[in-house]
């Protein structure tokens, strides 16, 4: 975009934050000089509690008829909308709103639809969690967890059971699937957790991007891969729906616990409506729904901290030289 000087007398830098602030449509609040931390220059973040601030000015807050909700991409996106209709309805009730699933066919298009406010209530993966925090105001506020307040998943690395690869140093000289760049468990957690185990990845074995767990598992079992990294709570929901059989494959090592999909809404959301939000997700039974049947071991919504809950994300990402920005979704 071309600046004309005599419309915008200031720096080029400033002009052209200006012509993007314009773009987005960003508020006053965020144009000026907040604190905001890695936040986009869209948000602002000045309790630094590390998520943005709800805008000062009332009338940057929305308050829509119709609520839009969407799950991480998974591997049947059909069958998912299915899976989470009891939710779905129960979101309703609890609002007063209609509410609609949108099925995202990838992390960085579920990212930008809530920046650009197409997406008003989101469940993002444990890896682009943060970039959704930073990129797109979103901002966590539960995992699925069980009464006792356990929540989380492993990182798991699996070989075909009758192949010769039974400890993490035979994964030298082989193709090992990763998921994508932005995965924790798919990508960045082994980039730090592995050569400390004696494998370092992309140097000691090649990276194979699969797109998603899935993928990842299943072109293990048809030979395309030596090896695949896939979130444990996404294999065991492979198993359940029979989509592999468990005694296919060998468990060759397996990580401390990390945090599972969070559950966000956008910043802007009325505060009103954000506290319905919240009442629905906290009030509702996964037991006897096909929810609860899908997320074997869930028994309810549990609020979480994303400063706290996603430290050792943000250590891992910090550790692969990660930054929030939108060319690296």
């Amino acid at each position: 975009m071309k600046i004309n000087k005599k419309l915008f007398p200031v720096s080029l830098p400033t002009a052209a934050l200006i012509a993007s602030a314009l773009l987005f449509g960003i508020s006053g609040q965020a144009l000026a000089n907040c604190e905001r931390g890695a936040l986009d220059v869209m948000y602002c973040d000045e309790n630094g509690d590390m998520v943005a601030d709800l805008p000062t000015d009332e009338s940057q807050w929305v308050d829509p008829n119709t609520l839009i909700f969407a799950y991480t991409p998974v591997e049947d996106p059909a069958i998912y909308s299915d899976i989470w209709q009891p939710f779905i309805d129960h979101l309703s009730d609890v609002t007063g709103r209609d509410v609609r699933f949108f099925a995202v066919q990838s992390n960085s298009a579920q990212v930008e639809a809530m920046r650009s406010g197409r997406l008003h209530i989101a469940g993002f993966s444990t890896g682009p969690t943060p970039f959704a925090v930073n990129l797109a105001g979103a901002v966590p506020f539960a995992l699925m967890g069980s009464d006792d307040g356990q929540f989380g998943y492993t990182l798991q690395v699996f070989s075909r059971a009758d192949s010769d690869i039974y400890e993490m140093k035979d994964l030298i000289g082989r193709k090992v699937a990763h998921t994508s760049p932005t995965s924790n468990s798919g990508h960045m957690a082994p980039q730090v957790l592995f050569p400390e185990l004696g494998v370092v990845p992309g140097e000691d074995y090649e990276i194979a991007f699969s797109g998603s767990n899935d993928q990842s598992l299943l072109g293990l079992l048809a030979g395309d891969y030596d090896v695949s990294l896939n979130a444990s709570e996404v294999v065991e929901r492979m198993a359940a729906r029979g989509l592999y059989d468990p005694n296919d494959v060998r468990l060759v090592w397996e990580s401390s616990d990390f945090p599972t999909t969070s559950y966000n809404h956008a910043h802007n959301l009325h505060p009103d409506l954000v506290e319905k939000i919240k009442e629905a997700f906290f009030s509702f039974e996964f037991a006897g729904t096909e929810l609860g049947e899908e997320f074997e071991g869930v028994d309810k919504f549990i609020p979480i901290n994303y400063k706290d809950a996603w430290a050792i994300i943000r250590g891992i990402q910090e550790a692969n030289g990660i930054q929030y920005t939108r060319d690296n979704l």
